[in-house]
């Protein structure tokens, strides 16, 4: 059955191409809202998959997006009206019980938590968010500082200024112009498009961090967070699920932001997100969820999951220290240069051997001994030193196997303010970590001031690194004593069925 399509006309008279999808048995039914910018049509088989276990299903193009009239404005307060606007037609329909769960991934999620927290109108009645881009400053910068450059120009050329989506343009833009990324100012980098790209400047312009964060601690209705231990927006999903103030629960699997990198289905740890959806919704809708937080977090390559408590640290982390011989070994760069004309790459896991001047701190750990489940918070606590009154630093944390294969475990980037030549302490935070390491593993730690093109690089100047047209050079120092490396490891392995857990 194809989804019949309507058009809702919101208060203001913009109107919005909106898909029903009824199940088969007679209602009225509990009803399944998903609000997005990449197209309501794409969300058909989600939604016949709603359907079939009863929910009627409504997937709506936000305002100014594919079949929706209107300007499209990422972020704004538009996002709230119109999704206020659309629980009250849902609830006025005679095949609604009344009864609406708020879902969506990505930009979707923002959608239905924008919804959830309106102040002006009824919300729904639960709250489904998925790998949740939480605002423009969450998106665009760390919480830690550093801009999220490669991410944001990928995700502005797709969909910014745009009804439609172009998911090639970057890499069309790149082929015509390799070193698109290094272009200064980063203001100015949309220039270099094929199309014009007038909001771009903007974005970089927000710093309020945290709103809907701070909002969801007054929220008394459940919410489900779902995120993978890949995703960048990890760290959001899990201060999301934290800081809410209804039923919350936490499913943290080992995926990136399309929730699809991880177990396979038939394998160890492999859970049907759908089948888990409309049961977590089935709950909270009929009030049996328990009150407070509970969360799980998957380990992807042994299948199993841990719990979670919502108050860190979940495991005593265990340290690693710097130089010392059963820790990290230094291998090179106790002093380096970071040269913003040469950054370390992130798009690039091999380490250069023999360069003059050393471009990171190189560090490994003797081949562990014996498997090793991380499941928590991991953190990098440093002693270093920086010529320049503004530095970043990068910790990015490689396994590499018996063979010598790498495959990222962990990355942070702060930037830090300091008089230079001064030792001072930094804490780089590295994420929540899912991960069963295998005997026989070597980790490999790089620190370095920059991570481009995934982080636009410090020019080292003093001027805001969005507007620098001038780059420098810094010297840089990691002192071994006062730094180590943070790992979540779990003692005694408690594993737990991600299913029953979130469900009650």
């Amino acid at each position: 059955m194809t989804p019949a399509t309507t058009r809702l006309t919101t208060p203001d008279g913009a109107t919005l191409a909106t898909d029903l999808h009824l199940p088969a048995t007679p209602g009225p039914h509990p009803t399944v809202l998903i609000r997005t910018p990449y197209d309501r049509r794409a969300h058909r088989a989600e939604l016949r998959g709603w359907a079939e276990r009863g929910f009627a299903a409504v997937a709506q193009d936000v305002r100014g997006r594919h079949g929706s009239a209107g300007e499209w404005h990422p972020y704004r307060d538009q996002e709230a009206d119109d999704g206020a606007a659309t629980l009250a037609w849902i609830r006025a329909q005679p095949w609604s019980d009344g009864r609406v769960v708020a879902s969506g991934a990505s930009y979707a999620a923002y959608c239905a938590l924008a919804a959830a927290l309106h102040t002006g109108a009824p919300g729904p009645d639960a709250v489904i968010a998925a790998v949740p881009a939480l605002g423009l400053t969450e998106t665009a910068r760390e919480p830690t500082g550093p801009e999220r450059l490669w991410a944001r120009l990928g995700w502005w050329a797709a969909h910014g200024d745009r009804r439609d989506s172009a998911p090639d343009a970057l890499a069309h833009a790149l082929a015509r112009d390799p070193r698109l990324p290094e272009h200064l100012p980063l203001t100015r980098i949309a220039d270099r498009l094929d199309r014009p790209l007038p909001s771009w400047p903007a974005l970089w312009d927000d710093c309020r961090r945290g709103r809907l964060v701070a909002h969801g601690s007054a929220a008394r209705l459940p919410l489900l967070a779902v995120g993978g231990t890949r995703d960048p927006f990890a760290e959001d999903t899990v201060a999301l699920w934290r800081g809410w103030g209804g039923p919350a629960r936490l499913l943290l699997g080992p995926w990136g932001h399309t929730l699809t990198a991880g177990t396979r289905p038939g394998t160890p740890g492999h859970v049907d997100l759908g089948a888990l959806y409309a049961r977590w919704a089935r709950a909270a809708l009929d009030g049996q969820l328990s009150p407070g937080r509970r969360g799980v977090i998957g380990l992807a390559e042994s299948g199993r999951w841990h719990r979670l408590t919502g108050t860190p640290p979940e495991v005593a982390p265990s340290a690693w220290q710097f130089g010392a011989a059963n820790g990290l070994r230094l291998l090179a760069g106790a002093e380096f240069t970071a040269d913003p004309d040469h950054p370390v790459r992130s798009d690039d896991l091999t380490v250069p051997r023999g360069r003059t001047p050393a471009d990171r701190c190189l560090l490994a750990t003797p081949p562990l001994p014996r498997p090793l489940d991380l499941a928590g918070p991991a953190e990098a606590r440093l002693t270093v030193v920086a010529d320049t009154p503004r530095a970043d630093w990068a910790v990015r944390v490689v396994a590499l196997d018996p063979a010598g294969r790498a495959d990222p475990l962990a990355l942070g980037i702060v930037r830090r303010d300091a008089p230079p030549g001064t030792p001072h302490p930094v804490t780089v935070p590295l994420g929540t970590l899912g991960r069963t390491l295998a005997a026989g593993t070597t980790l490999r730690v790089e620190i370095a001031g920059h991570h481009f093109p995934a982080h636009a690089r410090n020019p080292h100047t003093g001027e805001d690194p969005v507007a620098a047209t001038r780059l420098a050079a810094s010297r840089r120092t990691v002192r071994t004593e006062g730094s180590a490396l943070h790992l979540p490891v779990a003692g005694r392995p408690r594993p737990v069925d991600p299913v029953p857990e979130t469900c009650r």
